[in-house]
């Protein structure tokens, strides 16, 4: 994987082509001062990060339990944050799916105002942020880690249960502005969640843990 970077590591797995099943990790550059992190694969990770590529490896080293699983394993990501001085965010399944075109499958509403609390805070997170609203959800759409284009979906409690989620999930896929694949994260125990993104059609590529300044 040598001088290859982050963007093309999460490209080749959007296209099914992982990193070798081998246990090693490979350490690549923060692709920005706002990213550092762990992304997981089957028996292969990636970490992101400024810090010395020594100091990662040996901290792993030194991680207790089965190496295959040390980049996501609470010490390691102890220690990653004590080293940046960041906080470890939520440990989420990584989902991606590709474009589709034509209409979103629901009426949306962009939402102008960027004081708006759910457009506020992804913009802690992605740059290019757009935030649709419909009838009992919120669609968000941005540039998160490496540039790739992510998405959130969140349904009002009144709205659940009707396969809003699903829905909002695939609109995202609509609205990419470009061709090419939209990621989504979810946490893993969040069951809903992670059905309906596969319900419209994410596949399940990893996991990943991202390190945030501040509190997330």
């Amino acid at each position: 994987m040598g001088v290859r970077g982050l963007a093309e590591i999460l490209a080749d797995a959007a296209g099914g082509v992982f990193p070798p099943p081998d246990g090693s990790v490979t350490v690549v550059p923060q692709p920005s001062p706002r990213e550092a992190g762990v992304t997981a694969f089957a028996a292969h990770a990636a970490v992101f990060t400024d810090e010395d590529p020594d100091w990662v490896r040996e901290t792993l080293a030194a991680t207790p339990g089965d190496p295959l699983s040390a980049p996501l394993c609470p010490p390691f990501l102890t220690a990653f944050a004590e080293r940046t001085g960041r906080t470890v965010n939520n440990i989420d399944l990584l989902t991606v799916a590709d474009r589709l075109p034509g209409a979103p499958p629901l009426p949306l509403t962009p939402v102008g105002d960027r004081e708006h609390p759910r457009v506020v805070r992804a913009l802690r997170y992605r740059e290019d942020v757009r935030v649709y609203e419909t009838d009992g959800g919120v669609l968000i759409l941005g540039r998160g880690v490496a540039g790739r284009w992510e998405t959130a979906v969140e349904v009002d409690p009144h709205a659940q249960g009707r396969g809003l989620g699903r829905a909002l999930a695939t609109a995202a896929r609509h609205l990419l502005p470009e061709g090419g694949t939209v990621w989504a994260q979810q946490a893993p125990g969040n069951a809903p969640s992670v059905r309906a993104f596969q319900a419209a059609g994410y596949r399940p590529v990893g996991a990943e843990a991202l390190l945030v300044l501040g509190q997330p």
